[in-house]
């Protein structure tokens, strides 16, 4: 079976949600994923259910930087090092252990934020295994990544309460 690219984007919440229904719908078929996080910490319920499908694995995240718009400049460098790196290792890893879905959520951002190249991603995305299914999540895509994709689809945001003052919330938003 040929593997697709799917690429989740948009302004609207429920990127990361319809990538791990995915994720789950896989791991009930007995294919293998592997999750990986970018520029979130790992307080987010899904990730204490996840943990307990055997056929889902997610890719340790051993630093936190918080938010792209608090860090300095010198945290932005530090940041872009450390996620280049860790996308790397994380492209190993899925080859090597043969994962049927890989999961990049807010790869996108990371790209935005220059913390990914754009050309980095492309040429994961052309050299993985002819079988292994892709998933990437976050706000605006570039052209290059949306042209490789074979879905695309967009969450678009019609109402949202946080700019009405209602933060996020443990359960709902994380």
């Amino acid at each position: 079976m040929k593997g697709c690219i799917h690429i989740y984007c948009g302004d609207g919440k429920g990127k990361t949600s319809a990538a791990l229904g995915l994720a789950i719908r896989a791991a009930g078929r007995e294919k293998k994923v592997l999750l990986v996080r970018f520029l979130k910490n790992d307080d987010s319920g899904e990730l204490v259910v996840l943990n307990t499908i055997p056929q889902v694995s997610i890719f340790p995240c051993e630093k936190s930087f918080g938010f792209v718009f608090r860090m300095t400049q010198a945290e932005k460098k530090a940041a872009a090092v450390f996620y280049r790196d860790y996308f790397a290792r994380a492209c190993r890893e899925a080859v090597e252990l043969a994962y049927d879905i890989v999961i990049f959520d807010e790869l996108t951002a990371a790209c935005n934020y220059q913390m990914v190249p754009e050309a980095d991603i492309l040429q994961f995305l052309a050299a993985r295994p002819e079988t292994m299914e892709v998933v990437i999540t976050g706000r605006q895509p570039g052209e290059a990544l949306t042209a490789a994709a074979d879905y695309v689809s967009e969450i678009k945001m019609i109402r949202h309460p946080y700019p009405n003052g209602l933060a996020a919330r443990e359960g709902i938003e994380y």
